[in-house]
């Protein structure tokens, strides 16, 4: 049969139809008969390897139908795309509905397969789905050594970039600056690193690339060094300029631009190799005047990150009006994560985190159905719900930021465990001019100390620190204690931020046996205290000494009562606590059930000697009645709905607090309250501290204080305004003078 086309000139050329369809499609056959097609990954994204796959054929991108689509099919499109392989492939529009054509339906992929074009399918084009079954898929982030970016289909529009590694490469005399800002940007291609040419480079480039290396902006660079440094050395220019909007995460997100004519040594004539210049954010800048100071606020922040075990990542919270809040994660995403870690003075997000995936926050939840543009200076600033109509905080959304390469993990090591998680900690420090490895005294070492250690080594948060390694062998070359009187706040982003004895080591024990070790975990309990639950029940008890004499001797009465009169009364201030686990694993005593010790009061055995310390404090913080060092016997009480209770206190049971859920200890057991018969009339703080000694490690200390404001008459008590630490800003709290909120006095 014959297929006849009107030409320009007006006259008409008949073909035969099968010759018409193969000229007309030229441009999307390759040599073996195959559809010559581009790939690409769109739409809502969490991750910059995954997304709404999308398959540009003859010149117009459309996306694939999720019917009889298999991890074998996202195997080929990874590996298409570049990246080693799939880690998973979600159906019915994971990642938003695309638009135009639905190119591919019914695809069946033996996984074998180097083009998605080559598996089997009804055919381009052919399709009874909507784009509410569009597919999308998650590759994993390895990229695939020698892995070259090829242009298809003769068009390049909407073709992302594709290399195998990206870095700054900084001029010799900066090459010891930590962390490195400036240099030369290359991609490595086919195991080669290439430059890229400077003549369609954009400040939005500059903006990404920053962001994938953990700086929170870019600044302008005096080219002319760079340039002299250019000339002298022989270059290696990639094959195509790069078009970034500015909101991308990483440069694989950016488009691929024109194609770079190669001519020898009059590549890029017009220009040079890309230099980049970034700024980092006050956390990791050499000095204060170099810190992001826009992006970094020193008066109240407005967002903060809590309960993550690095820097740079936690759940996300927002202040408004005096009171911290989450954030729904509701249309949460990898732009509107990027807006807070750069906000926090980080690089672009990793990952944004939906279902409270690190841990539940408490009090209000302040947004919903977050929208940024990407360019906002805070996420306050983006388009959001105020309304948060059917969010818990079981859809707490958080962020895993992009920090700069400070070169942390050099300088320290664990040695001897049967894991890469535990061992011996070992410390690189400069000794008679050269550099050795060296143990660290367990004298005072302990919860807070491991936490810096393990958070240094990016292995999570502390399981356990031992003052004893005996049974660890470690490297016996570094037996030598070259660290003393190791002190950490917890905070502090290396061991040799903390306080120590520097050059002059004081271990009396030595090192060897008495080495200091850790164990890491990727997970942590969180317990906190329900302060309505103590508002709401506290009252006044007086309660004759003749019914106190277990309670006397298990010292929950003042210094006084050891005097007293067995007739006399004391005058009690009793409340309820509840406090809840909204951590990612459970919390569990350090001891075994061996040294476990029976409560006569109780009439059970308590897990953990001191477990929480009752107070009540003058305006000023002076104790004023002496609050007693209550233990406990943990078990779960209450749990949410669908969680099953582990723990009961009953029959020597297994002891310790399920992630959500909650012991509860009633306001009518013995030694639930503060003895205040010794009380003076007036206004007081009544505080309640949990695991004070930090003897389980957890993802925030900051909540496990709680205060109240108290009015003593002589007869009354009035208690108000009940807060867990950290959950009302800074100025707020200053109506608790003498105490700072977020921080508990270490030892």
């Amino acid at each position: 049969p014959l297929v006849c086309i009107m030409l320009p000139s007006g006259s008409i050329l008949c073909l035969l139809s099968t010759f018409f369809c193969t000229w007309v499609l030229c441009n999307a056959q390759s040599d073996s008969g195959t559809p010559v097609i581009q790939l690409r990954l769109a739409g809502d994204k969490k991750k910059y390897h995954e997304g709404r796959v999308e398959v540009l054929y003859n010149g117009a991108w459309g996306t694939v139908c999720d019917d009889d689509f298999s991890i074998s099919a996202a195997r080929v499109v990874c590996r298409e795309l570049g990246f080693m392989d799939a880690e998973s492939w979600f159906p019915s529009a994971k990642y938003g509905k695309g638009e135009g054509h639905i190119w591919l339906d019914n695809v069946h992929c033996t996984g074998t397969e180097t083009s998605l074009a080559q598996c089997p399918s009804n055919g381009f084009g052919v399709s009874d789905c909507k784009h509410s079954e569009d597919v999308g898929v998650v590759c994993s982030p390895r990229r695939i050594p020698g892995f070259k970016l090829t242009q298809k289909g003769g068009s390049d529009e909407g073709v992302m970039v594709h290399v195998e590694d990206v870095r700054i490469r900084a001029t010799y005399s900066h090459r010891k600056r930590i962390p490195i800002t400036d240099g030369f940007l290359e991609v490595k291609e086919e195991g080669k690193w290439r430059q890229i040419c400077n003549e369609d480079w954009t400040g939005m480039n500059s903006r990404v690339i920053c962001g994938m290396f953990g700086f929170p902006g870019e600044k302008r660079v005096n080219l002319r060094p760079y340039k002299l440094l250019a000339n002298r050395r022989k270059k290696n220019y990639w094959g195509f300029s790069v078009n970034c909007t500015g909101n991308e995460a990483d440069l694989s997100d950016c488009k691929v631009g024109r194609e770079i004519e190669m001519k020898g040594n009059l590549t890029c004539e017009k220009g040079m190799p890309v230099v980049v210049s970034c700024v980092p954010g006050r956390t990791f800048a050499p000095s204060v005047s170099m810190g992001f100071r826009k992006a970094y606020r020193l008066e109240q922040p407005l967002v903060r990150l809590r309960g993550g075990a690095m820097i740079g990542e936690g759940r996300v919270e927002v202040l408004k009006n005096g009171e911290w809040g989450t954030v729904c994660d509701d249309n949460w995403n990898i732009k509107a994560a990027t807006v807070v870690c750069r906000e926090l003075g980080f690089g672009s997000a990793k990952e944004a985190l939906t279902d409270a995936r690190l841990g539940q926050g408490i009090g209000p939840v302040h947004m919903n159905e977050v929208q940024c543009s990407g360019f906002e200076k805070s996420l306050t600033e983006c388009h959001f719900n105020r309304q948060a109509l059917g969010c818990s905080h079981e859809e707490d959304a958080a962020v895993k930021c992009i920090v700069p390469d400070m070169g942390f993990t050099n300088r320290l090591r664990l040695n001897g465990g049967r894991n890469p998680y535990e061992g011996r900690v070992e410390v690189l420090t400069h000794r008679n001019g050269s550099l050795v490895w060296g143990t660290v005294c367990s004298d005072s070492w302990g919860t807070m100390e491991a936490m810096v250690v393990c958070r240094q080594l990016g292995l999570g948060f502390a399981n356990h620190a031992f003052q004893e390694t005996h049974y660890w062998q470690g490297d016996s070359s570094a037996d030598a204690v070259v660290m003393s009187g190791v002190r950490c706040s917890g905070t502090e982003l290396t061991l040799d931020q903390c306080l120590h004895h520097g050059k002059h080591i004081n271990c009396p024990k030595g090192g060897g046996r008495f080495a200091a070790g850790v164990s890491c975990t990727q997970t942590a309990p969180d317990l906190v205290l329900n302060a309505q639950v103590v508002e709401q029940t506290t009252y006044l008890e007086d309660r004759p000494m003749y019914v106190l004499q277990c309670a006397l001797e298990e010292k929950c009465l003042s210094k006084s009562a050891d005097n007293a009169d067995p007739s006399s009364y004391r005058r009690l201030l009793r409340f309820s606590s509840q406090i809840q686990n909204n951590g990612q694993t459970d919390f569990r005593p350090r001891a075994g059930h061996q040294s476990w010790v029976w409560h006569e009061c109780h009439r059970h055995f308590h897990s953990m000697e001191v477990f929480t310390h009752y107070d009540l404090l003058s305006l000023n913080g002076t104790k004023v009645a002496e609050g007693h060092k209550a233990s406990f016997c943990l078990e779960d009480t209450h749990c949410d709905e669908g969680i099953q209770k582990r723990y009961e206190c009953a029959n020597f049971g297994a002891q310790g607090i399920s992630v959500g859920c909650s012991d509860t200890y009633r306001h009518d057991i013995d030694c639930q309250w503060i003895d205040i018969t010794d009380l003076k009339p007036g206004d007081y703080i009544f505080q309640v501290v949990i695991n004070p000694n930090y003897e389980v490690a957890e993802s925030d200390y900051t909540n496990n204080i709680m205060k109240c404001r108290s009015r003593y008459d002589g007869q009354r008590i009035w208690t108000y305004n009940c807060h867990t630490g950290g959950s009302l800003s800074s100025e707020t709290d200053e109506t608790f003078p003498g105490l700072l909120t977020n921080q508990l006095s270490h030892r």
